[in-house]
């Protein structure tokens, strides 16, 4: 290997994971970037494309607007304040990553290692990487408050502030006041679309790849408005730290199962890294370098998605006697253009012009206005999980808490602990001031909503050793009892609570908690939403067939199970019958209730719990109306659909988990694809199984799960779907598929020796020219 300066290893356990060993860190980053293009190749290099904006280069006409999106929210500033902000050696451990990414093309591309069969099915070859590649792209940023901005501006111009409440809950409860000079219905659907592409994921379609250059605008929608919010709502995660005073070997332990759209080979990927000074082990994304939640050797660390608003809508009069320049402070300022390159396959290049304004990228614009997202994504310091490099080196709580001084993006809360019996949490990422104005709803662009700084570490939500024995979190508004949300305004929108609800009641129950309760507690199929309708629905009198339904949901143990009758109608309830009868009570005729879905399930709680303050009048009455009947059509409508044998329901008949490979639809082998499983959970269980709500097929999920034993490391366990290799034919490719349905686990060996009796096959990596 040309690049490397001592002999390197990666030794491959006998459950897919490489333990890389190398004399430096330079080195080991090198091979860690060849490690990733070695498991990972096709999946990292369409990442790379994607989020650069090159992607019709390869596949054509039909991805020119995609690539478009993407280019509007790269980052575009100084690189030197950019690199400082993640670790003092962070330019240095990316410029060996690629290095080493680069160093696996060649030697594919001169047949000396394998070359992913996508490739050739394609037409396509992999492009080399630039260090800068690793943090320049922005777009799987995650957290997305622009998005919900204008769903709520929409949804109050057309159906008012209870529709709102139902489409997204608000807390602390709080008022969406918007500026006359942007009232709600001056936001048109449009301006979110450029966002939704660049954020988008890669599809492929024989339509799409044989698209021509006319119909190139055609390929700017790729999923509907419902599904688009489903996937952006239900990123999520959990974890928690259990101190030693409760388990039973008297140290800390650790779980975290990290929620993503699930995808063939998975988001994240397994790797251990050792070399003089430095021994981690863990998960990342495969196509950045280090890890961002494992152990090293001292200290564990784990994050979810917090709730921190990121993001605004920005709205600009345009001058009328100049269509470029738009009002700002007393004056005005130009639009700034950015003309670019896009290489399309089969076609001459296109340039297509970038437009800016002192915010950011312009999304959409109208004779009148200008519409344009700032986002901390255009910010030094906001490449997703960078701030790693340091956050994984760090060896005591207050080093960590420095550490994530560097944390930009996304919104995190960071779980900690380690071999002295340290437990903590604390909230991270850019979270801007905004004074006199929360954030919910589109504003004018014109000066007079200006951040004022960001929150201070120390500002945000923190917690070490707490009396309560844990820290866990799901993703819930778990801002502390008291928190003056005036003083220092977090954010309002936050996933369902049921979750943690689970999650903080088991651990509150358990004074012994081992290694074991943390797996059974991370594949636990409990619905604390199910119990709280069951209460609500005992409370009702009903015949015919709506008291059929509820009978058979009185005597459910609300485990949301892929052999249960009773989960299955009680998802396809809610979700076909409930809702939908909620929203059209919430918002009258006329109203499309698409600005509505998937809508809150705790504001659907809420509502049938406390009609009264939903409803003006006969509160009660219409709640107890809209369950009945509802109830009744959803009988009814489950017969027909799944039989009239009520026993033989399961939910795991529509609620699937398919794998299918990305190259699916254009005729990749069968054998790439995995699944689809019958799968149990929703979105309110522990086992997050989040579904789309157009056919219940399974979104959202932790592809990987880990539980560490703090200081005796090889006791530590995991799971990664469906396997670690993303290269079809590999042994590792989907190996690990049956055991994660299952809710099996494998050990996260760490020792050496246990590392090395482990071991099925070694790579050697030498210096010097390749032969």
């Amino acid at each position: 290997m040309p690049g490397l300066t001592a002999e390197a290893s990666i030794a491959v356990d006998r459950w897919g994971v490489p333990h890389i060993r190398a004399e430096s860190e330079p080195d080991l980053f090198f091979v860690q970037g060849f490690n990733a293009a070695r498991d990972r190749l096709w999946q990292i290099d369409l990442w790379r494309k994607r989020g650069l904006g090159l992607l019709a280069a390869d596949f054509g006409p039909g991805y020119l607007e995609q690539d478009r999106a993407a280019r509007l929210f790269l980052y575009r500033g100084d690189m030197a304040p950019e690199w400082a902000a993640y670790a003092p050696d962070a330019e240095a451990i990316c410029t060996a990553f690629a290095t080493g990414v680069n160093a696996y093309i060649v030697a594919a591309q001169a047949g000396r290692m394998p070359m992913p069969p996508e490739f050739a099915l394609m037409g396509t070859q992999p492009m080399p990487w630039s260090p800068e590649d690793v943090v320049r792209i922005r777009s799987h940023c995650l957290t997305r408050n622009a998005l919900n901005e204008v769903l709520r501006a929409r949804t109050l111009a057309e159906a008012g502030p209870e529709a709102d409440r139902m489409r997204a809950e608000l807390v602390p409860p709080v008022e969406a006041v918007f500026d006359p000079e942007v009232p709600p219905e001056a936001i048109p659907l449009e301006t979110i679309e450029d966002f939704k592409l660049a954020t988008a994921s890669v599809t492929f379609s024989h339509d799409r790849l044989n698209a021509t250059l006319d119909e190139a605008p055609r390929w700017r929608t790729l999923n509907t408005l419902g599904e688009v919010v489903a996937e952006a709502e239900s990123q999520g995660s959990n974890n928690w730290a259990v101190s030693g005073a409760r388990t039973a070997t008297g140290r800390p332990v650790m779980g975290t199962d990290p929620h993503r759209t699930h995808a063939l080979p998975s988001l994240r990927y397994i790797v251990h890294l050792s070399a003089p000074g430095l021994d981690v082990i863990g998960a990342g994304e495969p196509s950045v370098p280090g890890i961002s939640l494992g152990h090293n050797g001292h200290s564990a660390f784990s994050l979810t998605i917090f709730g921190a608003d990121q993001e605004d809508m920005l709205v600009y009069r345009r001058d009328p006697e100049a269509a470029n320049r738009y009002a700002y402070g007393d004056g005005k300022e130009e639009v700034q253009e950015v003309s670019e390159r896009f290489a399309v396959r089969g076609y001459p290049d296109q340039t297509k012009r970038l437009r800016f304004t002192r915010h950011g990228p312009v999304v959409h614009e109208t004779p009148e206005r200008l519409f344009a997202i700032r986002t901390v994504w255009s910010d030094p310091g906001a490449a997703p999980y960078m701030a790693s490099l340091s956050v994984m080196r760090a060896k005591s709580w207050d080093s960590y808490r420095v550490a994530l001084k560097g944390w930009g993006t996304p919104s995190i809360n960071h779980v900690y602990a380690d071999v002295t019996g340290d437990i903590g949490w604390q909230t991270v990422g850019t979270t801007p001031r905004r004074e006199g104005w929360n954030g919910l709803l589109p504003v004018p662009g014109d000066g007079r909503y200006e951040w004022q700084g960001k929150l201070s570490l120390d500002e945000l939500p923190h917690v070490l050793n707490p009396a309560r024995g844990f820290v866990a979190t799901a993703n819930e508004m778990n801002l502390p009892d008291g928190w003056d949300a005036a003083a220092a305004a977090v954010g309002y929108e936050w996933v369902d609570r049921s979750r943690a609800d689970r999650i903080h009641a088991v651990l509150d129950d358990q004074t012994e908690h081992d290694i074991a309760d943390s797996c059974a507690l991370q594949t636990d199929l409990h619905s604390a939403a199910a119990v709280r309708m069951q209460r609500v629905l005992a409370g009702l009198v009903m015949d015919g067939d709506a008291a059929d339904a509820a009978a058979h949901l009185a005597v459910w143990d609300a485990r949301v199970t892929a052999d249960s009758s009773q989960a299955l109608f009680f998802e396809y309830w809610v979700t076909r019958h409930l809702k939908p009868a909620l929203f059209t009570a919430l918002i009258g005729p006329g109203v499309s209730i698409e600005l509505l879905w998937p809508g809150s399930i705790q504001s659907v709680l809420d509502l049938v719990e406390r009609p009264e303050h939903w409803f003006a009048k006969d509160a009660e009455e219409t709640r107890d109306a809209i369950l009945r009947d509802s109830l009744t059509a959803a009988w009814a409508d489950s017969k027909t659909r799944f039989g009239a044998d009520v026993a033989s329901w399961h939910w795991g008949a529509i609620h699937r988990l398919p794998l299918p490979h990305a190259l699916e639809a254009v005729n990749a082998p069968a054998e790439w694809s995995v699944g689809p499983f019958e799968i149990g959970g929703s979105g309110s269980t522990p086992a997050y199984a989040n579904y789309r709500i157009g056919d219940f097929t399974t979104i959202t999920g932790p592809s990987v799960r880990i539980v560490m034993d703090v200081g005796a490391w090889d006791n530590s366990v995991f799971i990664n779907l469906p396997g670690q290799s993303g290269m079809p034919g590999n042994p590792h490719f989907a190996d690990l598929a049956d055991d994660w349905q299952r809710g099996n686990y494998h050990p996260l060996l760490y020792s050496r020796g246990a590392v090395d009796a482990a071991t099925e096959i070694v790579l050697r990596l030498l210096p010097g020219d390749a032969p």
